[in-house]
């Protein structure tokens, strides 16, 4: 019988012929996943279960990314917890500051996740390596502890939506103003435990960073995963990194889906997502008068090289506005190095823009860019709830890199056509 692509990587790691929406199964894991704020929980835990060793040292990682470098004695201590685990279990996948990323930038560059594979991580946007035609889903720290000892998690199958992209792309739109749209369109729980397929000519001529950024999201409508069909694109950035053989999965053309839903996506602008959730997105046109005081480049959602060739293509030669504090995360060291290589760099530094070395810092409201009470953020980062970046006064408003950098010179939330 027909299924999805979700549906058959999570039969082919059950070691069943087919799986249906709904049933609950045990699958065996490629990869767990844990960084400085949950695995510490996961190490207490997998410490009472009191096995001997993890399942395999080599699909085990542990990404301090959240507070590093450290910002005070608690994060310190939460990271030399992960650090001793590490040692003890001589984990070759823990990454230390300095060779370290923001995780879900991090393990695609690194080959630790590949298509067709079946990915946990103690982190909501593990949903990102989707991109890759994995499934990947976020767990809690208890789940990650028994798969990092197992090797197995259960699942219940999800029923799958499938969002179908017809027609060209509109210049300075990417992937994070088409699941912006999508997420303004069906509400943040209106994929409630179910799979995102992303498809059609549009996602076909998406780029990878592009893809990443569209799987980062699906979390932010409440899906299970995000996952697009691998295809050459696909290949050519595997090729020569992933460090285990591939499959490649498609869903069958008869598959069976819950909904199919269509959009033209030469219609869609850049989108502004307003506080507080990411469903309050419209686009850039019906933004109006809305002042800032910082601007947020980075994340795991946009801190890749194609996020900060747009930042710099828009802000070269310009300044940022005398009232705005421009701050700038690359994903990891190696996107941070060809930056530099590039010229990127240079360029945002020369307009006033702060440089950070990769952490998921002021995504989350834990340091290296805190907002004050009042205070207004245009964040290419994935969520806006109430006080995500700060005190409970302020609001962060979501858009792409582009929008970003425009919005940082004009001191107000803006399109990159009005400064180029």
């Amino acid at each position: 019988m027909a299924m999805t692509i979700t549906e058959k990587i999570l039969a082919a790691h059950a070691g069943r012929k087919r799986v249906s929406p709904g049933e609950l199964i045990n699958a065996r894991v490629d990869l767990t996943l844990g960084n400085d704020i949950t695995a510490p929980v996961a190490v207490r835990e997998f410490e009472r279960i009191g096995v001997a060793g993890v399942f395999d040292r080599e699909r085990v990682a542990l990404v301090p990314d959240h507070f590093t470098p450290n910002k005070d004695i608690k994060s310190a201590g939460q990271v030399a917890i992960l650090r001793e685990f590490a040692r003890k279990h001589d984990l070759p996948n823990f990454f230390e500051v300095g060779r370290m990323g923001i995780e879900h930038c991090l393990l695609p560059e690194q080959g630790l996740v590949g298509p067709g594979d079946l990915i946990i991580g103690a982190d909501s946007h593990t949903c990102t390596y989707g991109a890759l035609g994995a499934f990947s889903t976020g767990v809690g720290s208890t789940d990650l502890a028994a798969a990092m000892a197992l090797g197995e998690i259960w699942l219940k199958v999800p029923e799958t939506i499938k969002f179908v992209f017809e027609g060209e792309l509109q210049p300075w739109v990417g992937g994070k103003d088409l699941i912006l749209h999508v997420i303004g369109d069906i509400g943040v729980d209106g994929a409630r435990y179910q799979a995102m397929e992303f498809a059609g000519p549009a996602i076909e001529n998406l780029s990878m960073d592009g893809r990443f950024t569209m799987c980062n999201m699906a979390i932010e409508a409440g899906g299970k995963n995000g996952i697009v069909a691998p295809d050459e694109k696909t290949r050519a950035f595997v090729e020569g990194r992933c460090r285990r053989p591939y499959r490649f999965y498609r869903s069958d053309p008869d598959a069976g889906y819950k909904e199919v839903r269509r959009y033209d996506a030469s219609r869609v602008e850049p989108q502004v997502a307003f506080p507080h959730l990411p469903e309050n997105s419209r686009p850039i046109s019906d933004v109006g008068d809305v002042e800032i005081q910082q601007v947020v480049i980075g994340s795991c959602t946009n801190g890749r090289m194609e996020d900060l060739r747009a930042a710099a293509m828009v802000i070269k030669g310009k300044k940022v506005h005398k009232n705005v504090r421009l701050i700038i995360f690359p994903g990891t060291q190696e996107i941070y190095l060809q930056a530099l290589r590039e010229g990127l760099i240079e360029t945002l530094v020369e307009a006033g823009g702060a440089v950070s070395t990769p952490t998921c810092g002021p995504c989350l409201g834990g340091h290296m860019g805190i907002l004050a009470a009042g205070e207004r953020c245009v964040a290419t980062t994935n969520r806006n709830f109430v006080g995500r970046m700060g005190h409970t006064e302020s609001e962060v408003y979501l858009s792409n890199p582009a929008v970003a950098a425009a919005s940082a010179v004009l001191g107000r939330i803006a399109g990159p056509t009005e400064v180029l």
